[in-house]
């Protein structure tokens, strides 16, 4: 009897990490609700670029705000933000869609600050290069997950924390989107 139950548990354990497996890469990322513009790596594997030209582009003639989401398909915490997301998505989606066009960068624990790169039109600049053009003199490694709020022309609207923990409740996702600093 009890081999039996050892089967049947090792019987759906293997079933359910093969459905795991199954899953289509969009169920990675920021939720469907949030009607995110995914951008994906180009250059690999000499580099991990996210062009943002196309969506600063449409950031300016819709008169929208970015809020870009750098996460890993292979980090917990991005999973757990991302699950915070889809289960506040009623409350949070209006929020979202007022102001903000949500971009999500596809990316894996595996690219290191100096394999990803950043693109805006002809100027193309690696992860920390990136971080100083814009502002952020902090001293950072690449932390997963990662958010930036910028105006259509890429100036940060706020600094914002990285990494686990960060607003991952209701109230704490609305003082980000509004801007509550």
């Amino acid at each position: 009897m009890l081999r039996l139950v050892r089967s049947s548990w090792l019987t759906m354990g293997l079933a359910a990490a093969a459905l795991a497996a199954a899953l289509p890469a969009a169920a990675l990322g920021i939720p469907a609700p949030y009607a995110p513009v995914v951008i994906e790596p180009i250059g690999l594997p000499a580099k991990a670029e996210f062009d943002l030209t196309a969506v600063l582009e449409r950031a300016r003639r819709d008169r929208k705000q970015l809020y870009v989401y750098l996460g890993a398909d292979d980090c917990p915490y991005c999973r757990r933000y991302e699950g915070f997301l889809a289960a506040n998505a009623a409350e949070l989606v209006p929020h979202f869609h007022k102001k903000y066009i949500v971009v999500d960068l596809r990316s894996s624990l595996s690219f290191v600050a100096g394999l990803v790169h950043i693109r805006v039109g002809a100027s193309s600049l690696p992860y920390a290069d990136f971080q100083r053009s814009i502002g952020d003199s902090r001293a950072r490694l690449l932390v997963y997950p990662s958010v930036w709020l910028f105006d259509a022309k890429l100036k940060p609207l706020m600094q914002m924390p990285a990494g686990a923990g960060t607003f991952e409740t209701v109230p704490e996702q609305l003082e980000i989107l509004n801007l509550v600093q």
